[in-house]
């Protein structure tokens, strides 16, 4: 099946962008014919100073003003674009610079074209990346800002302190001075005294204020091991963000933010590689316990023609009969492995489908494939047996970081790749791999990763989530989009 695509200007609702000229602040940027919105790049100093607060609130508060808001991530996380989707209605996608080479990153960027602003969420901090260059970076959310010219709101937690804070900010703007920098929004301000002290500090600096949020405990989202719990799973999720939106609106000056918001030239008409679709017609499972692939991979198995056929293993619902591959994503089988192992039409159809089609998983999908699930609590839970895996969830070990694989065992669905970039997170751990690897697997450093993923007949599976790959010539036009 052929992957060649055109990469059209599309706004995410389908209306074209060609020579329409947005000016909600007078800081568009057009090339090859196609007005790239304003934008802004929301950071901190580290991770749990409030960025996400301010994110999702920032994403209601401008779309409650009418204004068509398009979110991204940069960075690998996978949980966090579905809470900016139900923020602002419109799909979020990811950025980042290690696993993406630029052509990749512009193609993803362009899904903006149509929207009057752009609000990207950074990750950790600002200049936290890996210390071995990737695809085109590091994987650090400033260069995700500085790629695009998005200047960078930087979210303080000031607890602690007053006008100290002003010399974490100034060192922030001062450290790479060719990166576009608005200014600070001061969190967890105890009292009207501290934000006085706070903002002398910042005005002898030369920083700008813009926004003040008191400190509120209130106001923190629920999480897990593998951080936020996922948006389908909150119970009032959208009356949350809204409490967000009217907080960010009563303390931060929004039309300033839309006033400092700008992008770069862009470059929308550009060449990337991703991986053709596995399949013409593709079953995902999707529920709770199976919800993490990256949209841009969504967005482009659509684009190509594939018709995605999502089911709920959890619901015990069977995969599509007349699909051409299943595909397990990444999720939190750990926490439902009683309910999945219970689920017997879902698995006798799974077992069905692999004696003559491939079924892959990724992450928690791969822990499925195996034979048992331990949980926390030390309980066996018998899995699909496709793959002879084991994993526990019961002992526990911390699996983070970016992930470049080497194809090892031909296999239909990867037999025309090079390699992957990826990305790790999980606790689980491997007690039984005895089946053939998928891959050689190496870190962002390039030293050798233990988790290579599985083959074992028409069954693969990894560790690692997918976010860009390389066919087996650079040259080969079958994976390229444009």
């Amino acid at each position: 099946m052929s992957a060649q695509f055109k990469m059209t200007t599309k706004t995410n609702s389908g209306n074209s962008t060609h020579g329409t000229k947005l000016d909600v602040t007078g800081r568009n940027r057009q090339m090859n014919g196609a007005t790239m919105p304003p934008g802004l790049l929301i950071s901190a100093p580290n991770s749990g100073a409030g960025k996400t607060t301010v994110m999702l609130g920032l994403l209601r508060a401008f779309a409650d003003q009418g204004l068509s808001v398009q979110p991204f991530k940069s960075g690998p996380d996978y949980i966090d674009p579905a809470f900016h989707l139900a923020a602002c209605g419109r799909a979020s996608f990811n950025l980042d610079s290690w696993a993406m080479p630029k052509g990749l990153l512009d193609g993803i960027a362009a899904n903006a074209l149509g929207a009057d602003i752009i609000i990207a969420e950074g990750s950790m901090g600002l200049f936290d990346g890996v210390a071995t260059k990737g695809e085109h970076g590091f994987g650090s959310s400033a260069e995700t800002a500085k790629c695009f010219g998005w200047p960078v709101v930087l979210v303080l937690d000031i607890g602690g302190q007053a006008q100290s804070a002003a010399a974490t900010a100034l060192g922030f703007k001062e450290f790479a001075k060719d990166l576009p920098f608005a200014g600070v929004i001061l969190n967890r301000v105890a009292s009207p005294r501290h934000e006085r002290l706070t903002r002398l500090g910042m005005e002898a600096a030369g920083i700008d204020v813009l926004g003040v949020l008191p400190r509120r405990k209130d106001l923190a989202l629920p999480e897990r091991h593998l951080g936020l719990i996922q948006a389908v799973e909150h119970p009032d999720l959208d009356a949350a963000i809204s409490d967000y939106a009217t907080f960010l609106s009563e303390h931060v000056d929004l039309a300033r933010l839309k006033a400092l918001a700008q992008s770069g030239a862009h470059q929308t008409d550009t060449v990337f590689k991703l991986p053709p679709p596995p399949g013409q017609r593709i079953a995902l499972a999707k529920d709770a316990a199976f919800s993490f692939t990256y949209p841009h991979l969504l967005e482009h198995w659509r684009k190509s023609g594939s018709e995605i056929l999502p089911f709920s293993p959890l619901a015990n619902e069977a995969p599509a009969a007349n699909a051409d591959i299943i595909w397990l994503p990444g999720g939190y089988p750990e926490l439902h492995a009683g309910t999945l192992a219970s689920a017997q039409t879902c698995f006798s159809a799974i077992r069905k489908h692999a004696e003559t089609r491939p079924v892959h998983g990724e992450c928690g999908g791969y822990m499925a494939l195996g034979t048992h699930l331990i949980d926390k609590d030390g309980t066996a839970h018998e899995m699909l047996g496709l793959l002879r895996l084991v994993t526990s969830y019961e002992k526990r070990a911390f699996h983070l970081g970016y992930r470049r694989a080497e194809l090892r065992s031909d296999t239909k669905i990867f037999s025309h790749i090079s390699h992957l970039r990826g990305h790790e997170f999980h606790y689980s751990t491997i007690l039984e791999q005895p089946d053939a690897p998928l891959f050689d697997v190496f870190d962002a450093n390039g030293d050798t990763v233990a988790e290579t993923g599985s083959v074992n007949g028409h069954a693969t599976g990894t560790f690692f989530h997918m976010i860009s790959g390389h066919m087996g010539s650079e040259d080969r036009q079958s994976g390229v989009m444009k």
